[in-house]
C-alpha cells in the first residue's frame, strides 16, 4: 500500500474521530438526533455520536438577560406612556427547547412584549409608578407560564423604565409642588399652635407672680446693655420702682420697733 494512500486513511480516521468525539462544557447540553429521531440530551463531559448519522444541537442553561423593547402602553385611566422592561431566563429542559419551539430566545421576547402591553394596560397610572413590584411578579407569573411548555424557566421580570408624556410630566411636577406648599403650611401652622400654647403657658404664669414680669425686665436690660456699646434711655416701669420702695419701707420700720 502506498504512503499516500495511508495518509489519506490516516487523515479520514482523524476527521471521524473528530466527528465522532464530542465535549460539551458544565455550562451546555449536547440534544442528539438520531436519523431524525431525538434519542436525548447529553453532556457534560466527554461522549461518542455516529458521524452522518447523528446529529447534535447546543443548548445552552445559563441565565439569559433578554432587554423588552419599548412598548407604548395605554394605561386604564388612558394615559399613553412608554414601558421598557428586562427578562431573566434560562433552560431547564434542553430537549424541550429544541424540539418545541424554532428559538425560545426570539418567541420569549415576542410573548414579554405583548404580556406587558396586556398587564399594564389592566392598570392606572398610579399602580405603575407605586406598585411595581408587584407588576413585577404578575409579569414574572405569566411569562413563566406561556414558556414552560418549551423548557424554558423565566426567574425574574424588572420594569426599567416609565416614561411619560411631557405634559402629563408637567402636571406631576406641579401636584408634587403642591404637596410639599401643602405640607409646609401645615408644619408651620403647628409651629404658631405650639408656640402660642407655650406663650400662654408662660403668660398664665406671669399672672400669677407679677414679680416674673420684672425679672424678665431686668434681664432684658441685661441683655441690651451686654450686646450695645452705646448709652440706651430705657423707661422704668413704675411697678418695679414701688416693689423696692416698699420693701425699704418695710425694712424702716423694722428698724424703729426694734428701737
Amino acid at each position: 500500500m502506498s504512503p499516500i494512500v495511508i495518509g489519506v486513511i490516516v487523515l479520514a480516521a482523524l476527521i471521524l474521530i473528530s466527528m465522532a468525539v464530542k465535549i460539551i462544557p458544565e455550562y451546555q447540553r449536547g440534544v442528539i438526533f438520531r436519523l431524525g429521531r431525538l434519542i436525548g440530551a447529553k453532556g457534560p463531559g466527554l461522549f461518542i455520536i455516529i458521524p452522518f448519522v447523528d446529529r447534535m444541537v447546543k443548548v445552552d442553561l445559563r441565565v439569559v438577560t433578554m432587554d423588552v423593547p419599548s412598548q407604548e402602553v395605554i394605561t386604564k385611566d388612558n394615559v399613553t406612556v412608554k414601558v421598557n422592561a428586562v427578562v431573566f431566563l434560562r433552560v431547564v429542559d434542553p430537549e424541550a427547547s429544541v424540539v418545541k419551539v424554532l428559538d425560545y430566545i426570539r418567541a420569549t421576547s415576542q410573548m414579554s412584549q405583548t404580556t406587558l402591553r396586556n398587564v399594564l394596560g389592566q392598570h392606572e397610572l398610579d399602580e405603575l409608578l407605586a406598585q411595581r413590584e408587584r407588576l413585577n411578579e404578575t409579569l414574572q407569573k405569566i411569562i413563566d407560564e406561556q414558556t414552560d411548555p418549551w423548557g424554558v424557566k423565566v426567574s425574574a421580570v424588572e420594569i426599567k423604565e416609565v416614561e411619560l408624556p411631557e405634559t402629563m410630566r408637567r402636571s406631576m411636577a406641579a401636584q408634587a409642588e403642591a404637596e410639599r406648599e401643602r405640607r409646609a403650611k401645615i408644619i408651620h401652622a403647628e409651629g404658631e399652635f405650639q408656640a402660642a400654647e407655650k406663650l400662654a403657658q408662660a403668660g398664665a404664669i406671669i399672672a400669677r407672680e407679677p414679680t416674673t414680669l420684672q425679672l424678665r425686665y431686668l434681664q432684658t436690660l441685661t441683655e441690651i446693655a451686654t450686646e450695645k456699646n452705646s448709652t440706651i434711655i430705657f423707661p422704668l416701669p413704675i411697678d418695679l420702682i414701688t416693689m423696692f420702695m416698699n420693701r425699704g419701707a418695710s425694712a424702716q420700720s423694722g428698724e424703729k420697733t426694734t428701737k
